[in-house]
């Protein structure tokens, strides 16, 4: 079905998009990954019925770098203590932060910013099977009052994102003058099997501070 294209500006005290390649410690892309971008629209606005596609990555600030140590949990919670739990047993669902506590370093980005396009597409299979115009004016309703389902954040929840809807990006600043190879990046998760979700990559370059993002069924990604 027909999409729209929205604008959002995100920006944020710290960020990190963390590359899948790196095992223990945490070290993140150079820009913000399409993937990020979508959880920053779904964020404001999700339903079952529509589905973000992010068309377009603008660098509104310099790329600068930080390294951090931060605590993190180092375990999860079995699935089976789950599952238990949900069927009447009496599994603990608790973690002990004091034992479980693991300090990591990282390379993250600082004082980031970027202008995000993204359509909304309205599945044709929907269930609710309303007109497209009213999933349209609703994120429209979010967007502009500044709400959202969930705190946006800038790949790691404790990094929250301030977000701004931009109505005529056209008549924003352009983006920083820098162009660079960024190399093979994460376009997205592609979970044709629930189950067993598969990474999916394209190689990024920003061309005056823009990104374009391929399609994800595009010639340009790869598995």
């Amino acid at each position: 079905m027909p999409s729209t294209t929205y604008c959002l500006e995100v920006s944020g005290d710290f960020a990190c998009f963390t590359r899948p390649e790196m095992k223990v410690e945490r070290v993140s892309y150079d820009v913000m990954t399409p993937s990020a971008a979508r959880a920053v629209f779904e964020a404001i606005f999700w339903k079952p019925a529509v589905r973000w596609r992010v068309r377009r990555i603008e660098v509104l600030k310099p790329i600068r770098w930080i390294n951090l140590r931060r605590n993190e949990v180092g375990s999860v919670i079995p699935v089976r203590n789950v599952q238990t739990a949900m069927n009447g047993g009496g599994a603990i669902l608790a973690l002990d932060v004091e034992d479980e506590r693991q300090q990591r370093a990282g390379l993250f980005l600082r004082d980031v910013a970027y202008r995000l396009h993204a359509e909304l597409e309205v599945r044709a299979n929907r269930l609710d099977q309303s007109a497209p115009e009213k999933f349209r004016a609703m994120f429209e309703r979010r967007a502009a009052a500044g709400q959202c389902v969930n705190q946006p954040y800038l790949g790691c929840r404790e990094f929250a994102a301030r977000f701004r809807y931009i109505v005529d990006p056209a008549a924003e600043p352009p983006p920083i003058d820098e162009t660079r190879d960024l190399g093979w990046m994460l376009h997205d998760l592609d979970f044709t099997n629930a189950d067993d979700p598969r990474p999916r990559f394209f190689r990024a370059q920003m061309t005056k501070g823009v990104i374009e993002v391929p399609p994800f069924d595009g010639e340009e990604v790869r598995r």
